[in-house]
């Protein structure tokens, strides 16, 4: 997320702090942006005072989204679904006259929802909230996000969400017009961005470790797979195969679980399609069995450097850590390119407002200020 408020984004915005519980995060984000990072539980630092919050304009983050996952079975008493207090701490510390919050889709309309709605408007904030999907703004991949969006000078909505960048041509199969009418597209609209588009440059990936070459190719290494990995593998040579496929072709070599399951699970074990975005990118992509992340021909998973790539980090940005380490800050990122247009509109707004101009919510004013 700072990556796309950065400068290598097209952006004037300057981080002073921030933070992170880990510390492969926190050296990751020092290793590119300089020593802003400092890592702990952010309760513990609010509560202890040791640390200043310095001031800022601007708080963005990502409270940890696991309590509201569908993948998460103790979503009812999960107490980091309250992290979200912490945060609108450090917004009233540093005196910001503007927040973004992300987290999981499944956030909105939640009872915690309300809450943070209510905590930020008694702090003095109008807020507004979407769901984004990261496809629409350039990023070869289908992740959908909330973003909750505060400001105290002006109501947010009159510019959010960001006109979307991108449209999908093979909507509900079919073919569709470039959607030049659509108030809630840019005029320069282009075609999502495929797997192809992200990857189709690659050679096959060399060794099982990151290597310490130039990118793209440091991370850019395989898997130990077994044998029997590789016969399923192999079973399913065409993209856009999945487990179902690997169940009608080869019986025998298909877990027993997953012949139990009769429903659901429709990406397990699945191709990526060459003209499509990816799927969601998560901590585990090295393993098809969590996901469709076969590549779309190579009999293999996808890579580190390929599942960045698809986050649509550029090769130049640095991860520190194991390769299981980097692959959680990979899977956990807000692509930086989704980032890059929630950041236009933040500028935007405090442009206004240093401009002394707050647009109200009539029409042409409206029309005006999204364009």
């Amino acid at each position: 997320m700072s990556l796309g408020f950065s400068e290598a984004f097209g952006q004037p915005f300057q981080t002073v702090w921030a933070n992170d519980f880990s510390q492969f995060c926190v050296d990751t984000y020092n290793e590119n942006f300089g020593p802003h990072s400092v890592a702990g539980d952010i309760v513990e630092i609010l509560e202890t005072k040791q640390i200043e919050i310095p001031q800022a304009d601007v708080v963005i983050g990502g409270p940890p989204c696991q309590g509201f996952s569908l993948l998460n079975r103790n979503r009812e008493n999960d107490p980091r679904k309250e992290l979200w207090r912490p945060f609108l701490e450090v917004v009233e510390k540093c005196g910001a006259s503007v927040f973004v919050m992300e987290n999981v889709p499944q956030l909105l309309g939640t009872f915690e929802h309300g809450e943070i709605v209510g905590a930020a408007k008694s702090l003095g904030f109008k807020i507004w909230q979407e769901k984004l999907t990261a496809a629409d703004y350039g990023v070869p991949q289908v992740r959908t996000r909330a973003f909750i969006i505060g400001c105290k000078f002006t109501d947010p909505s009159i510019v959010f969400p960001p006109r979307k960048t991108h449209f999908n041509p093979n909507g509900n199969g079919k073919q569709l017009t470039i959607p030049f009418n659509r108030k809630d597209y840019l005029s320069t609209v282009r075609k999502w961005k495929t797997v192809k588009d992200a990857i189709g440059d690659l050679p096959a990936p060399e060794g099982t470790e990151i290597r310490p070459v130039s990118p793209p190719f440091d991370l850019h290494f395989g898997r130990n797979p077994t044998e029997l990995s590789q016969k399923r593998y192999r079973a399913i040579p065409q993209e856009g195969m999945n487990r179902f496929d690997l169940q009608r072709i080869a019986p025998e070599l298909t877990p027993k679980c997953w012949i139990r399951k009769k429903t659901g699970g429709t990406d397990l074990f699945g191709r990526l399609w060459w003209d499509r975005p990816c799927v969601t990118i998560r901590t585990e992509f090295y393993k098809p069995e969590k996901g469709r992340y076969l590549h779309p021909e190579q009999h293999r998973p996808i890579t580190h450097r390929e599942a960045a790539r698809f986050q649509s980090f550029p090769d130049s940005f640095r991860f520190i850590g194991s390769k299981i380490e980097i692959a959680k800050q990979i899977g956990n990122a807000v692509p930086p390119l989704l980032a890059a247009r929630v950041a236009d509109v933040v500028r935007l707004l405090l442009d206004q407002k240093h401009k002394q101009w707050i647009p109200s919510q009539e029409k042409n004013e409206v029309k005006l200020c999204r364009a």
